[in-house]
Parts: structure tokens; sequence; C-alpha cells
């Protein structure tokens, strides 16, 4: 009976659950339908993933079944972005997410939204117009096979509009605008140490491809470090920011490759626990056109993709697109602010808030906010500190400032030709990414999209003092002279989220850059002797090697190996063939003991909690750091100066580190050094969105893996410094597109097609993206064919019996 009551009978309830629930996964991929709005009958054919080839006489007709079948798959995903990206996640998840809803409303993404949708051109009104149009008519109509997950929430799906779209729009860009924390970060730094010794510490961006790097600026505006003071309160903004993201993106030119055509490779690294994934893949086929592609489920715009004639990929360019700025209230006025002697009323904009409260009569409560905005933008501090202070600090983020008419990406999937991309990126505004394109005739190149602005004063890099009516931005960097490259010479071009402008590039670009170590290994590979072939670079995705370490070790190991208690670490780290595989005891040696080396050097000096958000953000200090190990030039930041009467040297604070390491180690994996293996303890858990712990968390889920990779190689495992080692940031899509290959695209997601529980399309790309197996997009009819599965034929409402 006890083992009845601890198995059978779970077994028993899931097996029931599952067969109560499998119903709400029959939506029709077969048969007829009408959908209304389309003007001749739309056929998608969906594949053993469960991929979508759609297949319409117009573009028109094509991404109004888009927005349909997306709907199908990504109802309940698409709600919770939009969610997310108009403050009102406390609809759903209460009082645990009033901070991050206050802050998206500060922000305004839903207010500029909105204002966006009003002023768009003809042509992509129209693309938004019938994929907002597909999505409704899924809302009306197929109410019979909502998600599950809508149930399970209390939420209840409605109607979709542009202004929805726009808003995941700007979601995504503040998502990928992560200068913020680093500018909070360095004003921190500045008011504790002073100004100078901060400088020290400060982020290191180096470009491989433009050596000798120049020396670290600071900020040029001194005032800011006097006149704030970071508290409590902006620390948990900081912990609200955006996520720290990357990717890696590359193309390799005709003469490099086997098949003697471009091939554009990218795996764009984000939020990869949750199922099924960010991106929704899909194919576009008109008699004049096709595609196939990835999107944001709820946004219609395919930003990586290949068509007949070009191939483009993607990653976060890091660009410095915000500044903050120490404003003054009026002593005498306090709904104003100064500028010198002018005195400035504050806009004020009143918003309420629903949150989910199981306490209120209705389920919910309403709270309301009262936001307040300078001429530079929201001002973030009311919603940290209340409206008493005296000082408040202002947030400039250049898309609030650059909205425009055309969106750019959206004419991206008609482009014939590199030049074609150009004109489409040249609109794109809203978001700041490197784009790496190519063409049938074999033009490769790279472009920075987005506004940069042109800064007259300071440099970004801590907030700027506001002391009178000028404006630090004097315009925008034109789009000819964004960080760009076509046809270089080496035949091939690529980004890893590293610092791609050399020192003589005219404008201030940005101090928050990814260290140098994955764009090394990517030059390393792609620089060897030969032509590379799709197999070569789809391993190169999944390539292991860690440069950093591969700096770092020799000098580690010997300073371990001098000290008898940490000599078996030496030994491990030497025999290290520095990949970070899941069967490397090495891997966990070399992060364990670095990772600690880190902490010793630091926290002394920054105290426990300043520590601890510096060295969560891996792109201020990692490059810095190891420039600090290897020449010692900063030596008195390795003495601990909690100790009296003792000056510390480097490799006394490394074998410290070794120490405790090992006895971390130890207590976590056993004594036994052959059970450290990276796989072990750098593992990536796949999770539901209903369920993300607790009781049926597994069930509902895809399981806990083990995964090699880390933050520094190509194949990212990124982890939270202060929660190591699980993996929170990996490719959420593995792609090699070969232009010579008119079948197909070799391709891979982390999750799924489908985001509803039980689904069996909800993760069953999980296996191959772990074990890095090939799944491909069809492309030529022959191929989609041959793995069809379904087929379902969208008629219109005139045609319908």
């Amino acid at each position: 009976m006890r083992l009845m009551a601890r198995f059978w009978l779970p077994l028993m309830l899931s097996l029931s659950v599952f067969a109560g629930c499998a119903g709400l996964n029959r939506y029709p991929t077969g048969g007829s339908l009408v959908l209304a709005g389309i003007d001749a009958p739309v056929k998608v054919v969906r594949d053993d993933k469960g991929m979508a080839y759609i297949h319409a006489d117009t573009m028109d007709d094509a991404m109004r079944a888009l927005g349909y079948v997306t709907a199908q798959d990504r109802l309940f995903q698409m709600t919770l972005t939009r969610l997310f990206a108009e403050g009102r996640i406390c609809e759903l998840a209460g009082e645990k997410a009033r901070k991050l809803d206050i802050r998206h409303r500060t922000l305004g993404l839903h207010r500029q939204a909105i204002a966006h949708a009003r002023i768009l051109a003809p042509e992509p009104r129209r693309l938004f117009q019938n994929y907002v149009d597909g999505i409704n008519a899924y809302i009306r109509t197929g109410q019979d096979s909502f998600p599950l997950e809508f149930k399970l929430a209390g939420l209840a799906p409605e109607p979709w509009s542009i202004a929805d779209s726009l808003a995941i729009l700007y979601y995504m860009s503040w998502d990928t605008s992560a200068n913020l924390k680093t500018e909070i970060v360095a004003q921190m730094l500045v008011e504790r140490l002073g100004e100078a010794r901060a400088r020290e510490i400060f982020p290191l961006n180096i470009n491989p491809d433009d050596e000798p790097p120049p020396p670290a600026k600071l900020s040029a505006s001194p005032t800011a470090s006097s006149n704030i003071r970071t508290d409590a309160a902006l620390l948990g903004f900081l912990d609200a920011g955006p996520l720290e993201v990357g990717s890696n993106n590359w193309v390799a030119g005709p003469r490099m490759s086997a098949g003697g055509m471009p091939v554009v490779c990218n795996d764009p690294h984000l939020e990869t626990r949750i199922l099924p994934g960010p991106w929704y893949p899909a194919g576009l086929f008109t008699p004049d056109s096709r595609v196939v592609g990835v999107h944001i489920p709820g946004l219609p715009l395919m930003p990586i993709f290949r068509n007949r004639h070009v191939a483009v990929g993607i990653t976060n360019a890091y660009g410095d697109m915000q500044d903050l700025y120490v404003e003054t209230v009026d002593p005498e006025n306090p709904g104003h602010y100064l500028e010198g002697d002018r005195s400035i009323p504050f806009t004020v904009v009143r918003e309420t808030m629903r949150i989910r409260d199981k306490h209120a009569e209705s389920g919910f409560r309403e709270e309301s906010l009262t936001l307040r905005y300078t001429r530079r933008g929201p001002v973030v501090s009311d919603v940290l500190k209340g409206l008493e202070t005296d000082t408040v600090m202002s947030l400039r983020w250049a898309p609030l400032e650059t909205m425009a008419p055309a969106i750019g990406v959206t004419g991206m999937i008609s482009a014939r030709n590199v030049a074609d991309i150009r004109r489409a990126l040249a609109r794109a505004n809203v978001i700041m990414l490197n784009f790496v394109f190519a063409d049938t005739d074999g033009n490769i190149g790279w472009h920075v999209s987005g506004r940069l602005p042109v800064r007259s004063a300071g440099d970004g890099t801590v907030p700027l003092a506001v002391t009178d009516s000028s404006d630090n931005w004097r315009g925008f960097v034109p789009f000819e002279q964004m960080p760009h490259a076509y046809n270089p010479d080496k035949g091939w071009v690529g980004t890893c989220n590293h610092h791609t402008v050399t020192h003589d590039y005219p404008y201030y670009y940005s101090s928050y850059q990814s260290p140098s170590y994955r764009y090394r290994r990517l030059r390393a590979l792609m620089d060897a002797p030969g032509q590379k072939s799709v197999d070569d670079h789809w391993h190169y995705q999944r390539d292991t090697r860690n440069l950093m370490a591969e700096k770092l070790v020799p000098y580690i190991a010997a300073v371990l190996n001098g000290s008898p208690e940490t000599r078996e670490l030496a030994e491990i780290l030497d025999q290290w063939d520095r990949h970070d595989d899941i069967d490397a005891v090495g891997a966990t040696v070399f992060h364990a003991v670095y990772e600690r080396f880190a902490w010793l050097t630091f926290a002394d000096e920054l105290g426990d909690d300043l520590a601890a958000k510096m060295l969560k953000v891996w792109y201020f200090w990692q490059e810095r750091f190891q420039q600090m190990v290897l020449t010692n030039a900063l030596a008195h930041w390795f003495d601990d100066t909690t100790t009296e009467g003792r000056v510390e040297t480097r490799r006394d604070i490394l074998v410290r580190a070794a120490r405790d390491a090992q006895a971390g180690l130890s207590a976590s994996l056993g004594s036994h050094p052959d059970r450290w293996q990276w796989g072990n303890v750098h593992r990536h858990t796949f999770v539901s969105p209903i369920r993300r712990n607790g009781f049926g968390k597994g069930f509902l889920g895809a399981g806990t893996h083990p995964a090699s990779g880390s933050v520094e190689a190509l194949y990212r495992g990124r982890y939270e410094y202060d929660d190591p080692y699980s993996v929170s940031v990996s490719a959420a899509l593995r792609m090699v597109a070969d232009l010579a290959d008119e079948d197909k695209v070799l391709a891979v997601i982390s999750g799924g097609v489908a985001g509803r529980v039980f689904h069996p399309h909800a993760k069953d790309q999980v296996a191959a993206f772990m074990d890095g197996r090939k799944m491909y997009w069809w492309f030529s009819d022959r191929e989609i064919n041959g793995h069809a599965r379904s087929v379902l034929t969208l008629t219109p409402r005139a045609a319908a019996p």
C-alpha cells in the first residue's frame, strides 16, 4: 500500500490529467477552416516537428495565416509577453510582479507603442494588421481549443492590436539595452572608492581586430558622482534591469565555403529555460517569395531567415542607447525641476495597476501610480524612493525619441540582395542589433541597426549631472557611419557581442561589451586553412574551447602546484584540454577557483553587496580581471584589507580561493575529484511557464540535463554569478543557412513549436538541441511535401460551404 501511495497513485493521477487535457491540444491542423479576410485559399503544411509552411497567393494572406497558426501554437506565450511588455503581469502573478510592472510602466513601453501605431506607414501597417487579424480570428473562433494554461492561470485571451505587437518590439529593445546596469555599477564604484580608484576596475573593452586596445576611460562628468547617492532601492532597480544576453553570428563568403555560396550562421543566446522557447519557426511561400525563419510570437518581424536570394542572422550589438541623468527638484516648487536657472514643470502621467490579490473581493486590487518625466525621459528614482526626494534620476533612451513611420525590418524578407537589406536596416530605429547577411551573388556583410546618440558631454559610463538646458545628445550617428563591413578581404565577418569598433571610430559606442573570448575563438576557427562545410559551422556553434581559461590556467596551475594542499587541483588543471565539456573535471575546478578568486579580490574593498552586484554583470569585469591577474599591475587589489599588519599578494589570494573552491566542491559533490565533472554542476533545466518550481515542475517541463559550454565559450551556457552553475541563457536557436542548398536550412530551437502543456511538439526538440543532433527547416516544395504530416486549408469566408 505504501508503494502504491508513493508511485501508482501519482502515476494514475498524472495519466488521468493527461487524458483529460489531451483534447485541449486538438486544434485543427488538417482539413478545412474558414479564415476571414484572406482573398484566396491558403495551404498550411506541417512537418514532423509541427512547423507550419504557409502557401498563399499573396504575402497579405500569408501573414494573416501566420498570425492564425502562431496563435494556435503560442497564444498563451504571446499573452504572457504582452502582459510583461505592457506592465500588466501583476494581473497574473500578483504582488511579486509589482516592481517589474512599475518598471515597464515607467518606461512607457505601451504608451510608446500606441503612439507608434498611429503613425505607421502603409506598408508596415498592412503587414502588422494582417498578422493581428489572423491572431484575432483564432481568438474569435478557437475557444474550444484554447490552451489549458489559460484555465490554470485564470486568464482569458484578449483581442490583439498593432499596439500590442509594437509593445513587444519595444520590450525586446529594452531587454537588449543593458548599459543601464553598467552606469549604475560604475556610479556605485565611484561613490565607494573615489574616481581614481574606481577607474582602475572600469570595463576593459577589446576589439581583437584592433589591438592593442586603447585605455579605458572614465566619464568626463565627475559632477555626477558628487550629486547622487545610489541606495538599496536603486540596487533593486538594477536587479530588475534587462537580462544580460548575447549571441554569435557570422557569415562565410563563397570562396571559403565548400558549397561555393555564402553561409550565414546564427545562435542567438536568450532565456531558454521556459518552454517552448522564445522563437517560432515558420515558412512563408507565395508565387514571388519563399522564406523560412523565426519570429517572436506576437511580433510579425522575421529577423533571422533565408529566402531565395539572401540569408540573415542577428546578435545584440550593445551600443549605448541610454543615459542616466541626475536631476534637481526646484526647492521653491516641488512640481518643477531645474536646468540651471530655469524651472520646468514635470510632465505627470497617472496610471492604475490591477494586482491579483486573493484577499480582495473581486480577486484584484487597484493601485494608483504617479509617473514623472523630464525633457530627457522618465524619472526612474520615483518608483524606487517615492516622490519626497529632492534628488531624482531620469533615464534617456534613444528608441523613445526615434519613432518613425517605417519599421525597417518589415522589408527584409523580400530582399533580393545585400543592398536591399541595407536599405531596410537604414529604417530600423527601434532596436540595436548586429545583422550579418549574404546574397546569392556572393556578397556578404554586417551592419548595426538602431540609432546611436552622438554625445557632446560624458561618455555614458556614469550618470551625467544636469546643470543647464544644453543637450548632451547632438543627434544620432548616421546609418552609413554605424559599425559595418562589406565583403571584407578575409572572406568572412562575424560578431559575438564583442567590441566591434576600432580605436579611431569617431563616436562613443559603448562601455558595455562582451569579453573578447568567444570572438577570438570564432576567429581562430574561421581563419584556419581550408574551406568550411555546413557541418563545420554546425560544430563551431557547439565549440566548447574556453580561451579565457587558456590564458589563465597556466598561471593558476603554476601557483597551485606550489602549495601542497592545492597541488591536486593544479594537476587537474594541467591535464585539462581547456574545453568546457560535460565530462571535464578541469572545467569545474577552473570555474570554481576563478569565480572565488574574483570574489576574494573585490569583496573586501567593495563590500559584499556592491561586489555581488558588480560580479553579477559579467561583461563589466571579466576582461579587466584577466588583465589584473596576468600582469599584476594592480597588485594592491589583491591585498585583503580586512587583515591587519599583512599585505596579501596575488598568489596568497589565489591559493585561498582554491582552498575555498576545493572545500565547496567536496561538500556538494563529494571529496573524490572523479565526481566533479562539469555536467554534474553545469545543468540546463527546462520548465513549463505555469509550473517553474515545486510539484509538477518535472512532469510539465522537459527535465534537467548536463550541459557543455560556459559563459566564455562559443557554446554558450551562461549562469548567474550568484547561482552557479544553473544555465539561464543559452542558444535559443542554432541555424546554418547555406545559400547553395535549395532544399533545407540546418536549424534547431531549444524547446518546440507548440506552447501548450502536454502537446507533442512542446518539447520534442530539446533532446536534439542538447545533444547536437541535426534538424532542418525545409525550403523546397519537394522536401516540404516529402516531410508533410498534415495539411490544413484555410478558405475565404465567401468560399466556405
